[in-house]
């Protein structure tokens, strides 16, 4: 199996603390997650690890907005000179709008951190750069099964499935899983993703959510008690052309094995009713009992993988996965199943 990862990811590495139910928490998402991972999968046979070519960055419009990809590009250093702050500073929204009240659209980027943030994400000195590189992983991986390959598997961080059209949040700045999705369905696949991260792939909903062409399914925890709430209810099933094209599967929190095979096992029917030539798989593995959302155990991820393995050329691009030695067991046990 070809890897794609690129060194560039680590100059997105946060360090500030972030409050989180009602402490100071040490950032989740940092570097170090891809160093675990890397190791990890050293141990599977037949795997190739490649740093991906250069984005085009054209591609980044299949999925983001101009002014969007504008702001994001610029955001740290404008930040920086209307506010003095240096270099290793974390520029972090802390107000937005209040809804439906009429005003301007802002100019000075402390303002505009309120309108592209959907969370209390930081953006650092090296978050562009870092997110175009996982951008680029994420794409070398659509082009290898495009070409011909079984299975390709993209280490990206920062991750991506909470970053909509327009904003970012949950770690995520670009959409990664999007994006791949969008590449192949642009060179006229019909592609599917299933998105097995514990959190409600949000902002994937939201790029395809009024398209016909690329089926979008999530199974995650119940948003009603967790993040990224708002979204990811059974009755969102898309509009439009998108209609009938987006499925979310949530489940109670604490769902071990017994309850999420069957809601796999939904998603895969759904992939082949769709007639998918390609499927994208959002890895995701804070489904693990350690990350405290559902309960999942070492020994289900060999598990995951073989529901998941269609067939289908497949790409893998990597989301969440935080605590001890969860990325370690559940990232080669999923992927051993596409060896």
């Amino acid at each position: 199996m070809l890897v794609y990862v690129h060194p560039d990811h680590r100059l997105h590495d946060p360090t500030e603390p972030h409050r989180f139910g009602g402490v100071l928490l040490p950032p989740a998402e940092t570097a170090a997650r891809a160093d675990r991972i890397l190791s990890a999968i050293g141990s599977l046979e037949a795997v190739e690890v490649r740093r991906p070519p250069s984005l085009d960055e054209q591609d980044l419009l299949l999925v983001h907005q101009p002014h969007y990809l504008e702001f994001l590009r610029d955001a740290h250093a404008r930040w920086r000179a209307a506010t003095g702050a240096p270099a290793e500073g974390e520029a972090v929204a802390y107000i937005r709008p209040i809804p439906g009240l009429p005003g301007r659209p802002p100019t000075h980027v402390d303002a505009q951190l309120g309108i592209y943030s959907n969370d209390v994400d930081p953006i650092l000195e090296g978050t562009w750069p870092a997110a175009l590189s996982a951008a680029a992983s994420a794409v070398a991986a659509a082009g290898a099964v495009h070409d011909g390959g079984k299975a390709a598997y993209a280490i990206c961080r920062p991750p991506g499935h909470h970053a909509a059209p327009a904003t970012f949040g949950g770690y995520c700045y670009l959409n990664n899983t999007a994006l791949a999705a969008a590449w192949l369905a642009s060179r006229g696949a019909r592609v599917a993703i299933v998105d097995v991260d514990t959190h409600h792939g949000n902002g994937t909903q939201a790029v395809f959510w009024d398209r016909g062409d690329v089926l979008t399914v999530s199974i995650h925890g119940d948003p009603e008690l967790h993040f990224p709430f708002f979204s990811g209810f059974p009755e969102e099933r898309g509009a439009a052309a998108g209609r009938g094209a987006n499925l979310n599967l949530p489940l109670p929190s604490g769902s071990g094995w017994p309850a999420y095979r069957p809601a796999l096992e939904k998603a895969v029917e759904a992939v082949d009713s769709f007639g998918a030539e390609f499927l994208v798989v959002a890895l995701g593995v804070d489904t693990h009992a350690t990350d405290g959302v559902l309960a999942l155990t070492d020994e289900d991820y060999p598990l995951l993988g073989q529901t998941l393995w269609t067939g289908r050329p497949t790409v893998i691009i990597q989301e969440g996965g935080y605590g001890p030695g969860v990325l370690e067991a559940a990232v080669p046990g999923v992927l051993s199943a596409f060896e």
